[in-house]
């Protein structure tokens, strides 16, 4: 049983690395789909009543945001992964105007969520940490946390 969450600011690559790594294996929590916290909710209480793998793909930017999931899937005996997308500011925003008009964040909320954003730690109950970078080519490297930056 694997609860896995996403954290990076927007236009990071985070829907299309699920979409491309897990579509097929973990059910996707979003909450640009699911539109509130108390589906969200439902949604979250189903896949760990079930033991069903999930990705949470939200920016997920604070320890307390994070919190809502991991002290859940932690309490129903689930491995919890983070995956930490570190992106530049400059492409998240060039890859956000690229988006479709209803896929497009406001730039106050990219700039809002960057300055929101505090790196995971495993004190968090993070069983391991990744780090994804996005290259030009909207290929992705990941590499597994050794330590705390």
């Amino acid at each position: 049983m694997e609860a896995i969450i996403f954290i990076g600011i927007q236009g990071a690559g985070k829907s299309t690395f699920y979409q491309e790594n897990f579509l097929n294996t973990h059910i996707g929590i979003n909450l640009d789909m699911l539109k509130t916290r108390h589906r969200e909710q439902i949604l979250l209480r189903a896949c760990l009543e079930a033991k069903q793998p999930f990705v949470v793909d939200n920016t997920n930017p604070t320890l307390e945001q994070r919190s809502r999931y991991v002290i859940p899937a932690k309490e129903n005996n689930f491995r919890v992964i983070a995956y930490y997308f570190q992106a530049d500011l400059e492409e998240c925003k060039q890859r956000n105007n690229q988006r479709a008009s209803k896929k497009n964040v406001p730039l106050i909320g990219i700039l809002s969520t960057y300055k929101k954003l505090v790196l995971p730690t495993f004190e968090e109950g993070f069983d391991v940490i990744y780090s994804v970078k996005t290259e030009l080519n909207y290929s992705f490297i990941v590499q597994e946390w050794k330590h705390e930056f």
